[in-house]
């Protein structure tokens, strides 16, 4: 059977308390002069009763093993910067990236044509070439596009005459022709010859030129 953990809590009765505080007391005394014996360990162990009585023990100096204790503190600090430190740090970083954003608004506003009464002749030189260079890369993305846009349409035109063709087989007519210049040529039937075109010319008056020819 296992026995759960009995949770500690301070002794009510002050004499139960008081006795306890004693022979703990010299557990922990003995137990530290035990280790620097066996361990060969630097060990100072600080004690208030509580009535505010001093309890000590240290194995060699009481103060120089605070003052190592001191020294060890500083270079753990030195290692790891302090929450102020780290504050600081982040601050100057903001001010860097607000005056960067600054810049960059700036610089946003002369692109526009704004703020630019206190630019000299080279800058404003310099951003004209900007602007041109932007100008050119932004031209040829757009015929770029167009290009594809065009191949595109090529491309649809073909899928739709493709099945212009399948629904004219199935409804049975025959696609209509088409010459060199991709003109669709239209084929003659018979109702649409022409037997007899006249091509003698006529001059007189109308009765006169239908006489003659019933002559003829």
């Amino acid at each position: 059977m296992v026995r759960g953990k009995t949770q500690m809590r301070r002794i009510e009765n002050a004499t139960s308390r008081q006795v306890t505080f004693s022979k703990r007391r010299n557990g922990l005394l003995k137990k530290a002069f035990e280790l620097s014996v066996l361990c060969d360990a630097e060990v100072a162990l600080i004690i208030f009763s509580p009535r505010g009585k001093l309890h000590e023990f240290a194995s060699s100096s009481m103060q120089g093993t605070i003052e190592r204790y001191k020294m060890h503190t500083k270079d753990v600090e030195a290692n790891n910067p302090s929450v102020d430190q780290n504050v600081q740090h982040l601050q100057n970083e903001t001010a860097i990236m607000m005056k960067n954003i600054e810049q960059l608004e700036a610089s946003k506003r002369k692109f526009l044509g704004e703020g630019l009464a206190s630019c000299t002749t080279e800058e404003l030189q310099k951003l004209e070439q900007q602007l041109e260079r932007s100008v050119s890369c932004i031209r040829a993305r757009k015929m770029q596009v167009f290009q594809e846009q065009i191949q595109q349409l090529k491309e649809k035109e073909k899928v739709l005459a493709a099945e212009n063709e399948k629904l004219l087989e199935k409804c049975g007519v025959d696609p209509p022709l088409k010459s060199k210049e991709n003109e669709v040529i239209v084929p003659q039937t018979e109702s649409s010859e022409i037997s007899d075109v006249e091509t003698e010319l006529f001059i007189g008056p109308p009765e006169r030129r239908f006489k003659q020819g019933v002559k003829n």
